[in-house]
């Protein structure tokens, strides 16, 4: 080994770092037994931090700048190496950088439903995804209690502790919120901000600071989604009466087409169709009953012995028609 690769080996004049990509959180300047000299320049630049660590005790920290470093500059170490008069050149010392920059798109969801008990349904369980971003704010913390010693530390090796803490919390929110799901899913934005209020301080126990958190979606397992969509369309139905009377008018001339052609298919077929008219209608019926057996079952059974079918569409017409009025077929 020459002279000039033993001085260049052994003595660290500037100490700074470029980031060669994105997504890296933490990074240890390799020293290779290499010493620090008196008097050298440390360079932090823009959204990054830098911290001394001397025989895995945290030292000194620097924001953004030039420094140059002497006793003055390196208080902690310089209380941690006993230099009790002057500054002790050259000087060892890991040295690691952070990366303060905003990480952005940060995808969270939940693997599983999150079961919640809700007002309107019961027991319902609950999937959600979403994006998030942070940024490293406290350098000292986040080496206590996530980075520690390792050479490198990159934002694929935080994700899935930031994702599972995020659906903790979540699901701690949607226990004490009380509020129902058609409600959290028509106002995500301010379901995001309860959400978000939860996360931070467990962000910032790991020297994190929480930047933004939007809730994407939010929805019921497939089965359970079927049901609501049910439900929903009870809802807009309305008059169960009318719509199974418009059911049946239009099952009668399906159910004759299908049983085949001729006049004993068409009988047949009329003969089913009135059948599943008439089972249909008397679930209306009852559906539609007072306990004191007043006028609604009264008035159903009087529309019922009113009403025929047309024997050729199948339409609604009086029981003492002679012709149908939409089709013109004569009626026995």
């Amino acid at each position: 080994m020459s002279l000039r690769d033993f001085i260049a080996k052994q003595w660290i004049d500037v100490i700074e770092w470029v980031e060669p990509e994105d997504g890296i959180l933490a990074y240890q300047y390799p020293m290779q037994d290499r010493e620090i000299q008196n008097g050298g320049q440390l360079t932090v630049r823009a959204s990054q931090f830098a911290v001394f660590v001397n025989e895995g005790k945290l030292a000194d920290a620097f924001g953004p700048g030039l420094y140059t470093l002497t006793t003055q500059t390196l208080p902690i170490l310089t209380y941690l190496k006993n230099w009790d008069k002057a500054f002790k050149s050259p000087f060892k010392s890991d040295v690691y950088f952070f990366s303060a920059r905003t990480q952005t798109d940060q995808h969270w969801g939940t693997q599983n439903p999150i079961s919640i008990r809700d007002k309107e349904f019961g027991a319902v369980r609950l999937r959600g995804f979403g994006i998030y971003s942070y940024h490293l704010s406290d350098a000292k913390t986040f080496y206590t209690k996530i980075s520690g010693t390792r050479d490198i530390y990159r934002v694929a090796d935080l994700e899935g502790q930031l994702r599972n803490t995020i659906i903790a919390k979540m699901t701690d929110t949607f226990a004490a919120s009380q509020v129902p799901f058609l409600d959290m899913a028509a106002n995500q934005g301010a379901l995001a901000e309860k959400i978000s209020d939860q996360v931070k301080p467990a962000f910032t126990d790991y020297g994190l600071t929480l930047d933004s958190f939007v809730v994407e979606n939010l929805s019921l397992p497939d089965e359970l989604q079927k049901v609501l969509d049910q439900r929903i369309s009870m809802n807009v139905l309305g008059d169960m009466g009318k719509f199974t009377q418009y059911q049946v008018a239009h099952a009668i001339p399906i159910a004759a087409a299908n049983e085949g052609g001729g006049a004993v298919g068409i009988g047949a077929g009329l003969g089913a169709g009135v059948a599943m008219g008439q089972a249909m209608m008397d679930a209306v019926k009852k559906s539609t009953s007072t306990p004191s057996g007043g006028a609604a079952p009264a008035a159903a059974g009087t529309l019922a012995a009113e009403t025929k079918f047309c024997s050729e569409c199948g339409k609604p017409i009086a029981r003492s028609a002679k012709f149908c009025p939409e089709c013109g077929k004569p009626q026995a």
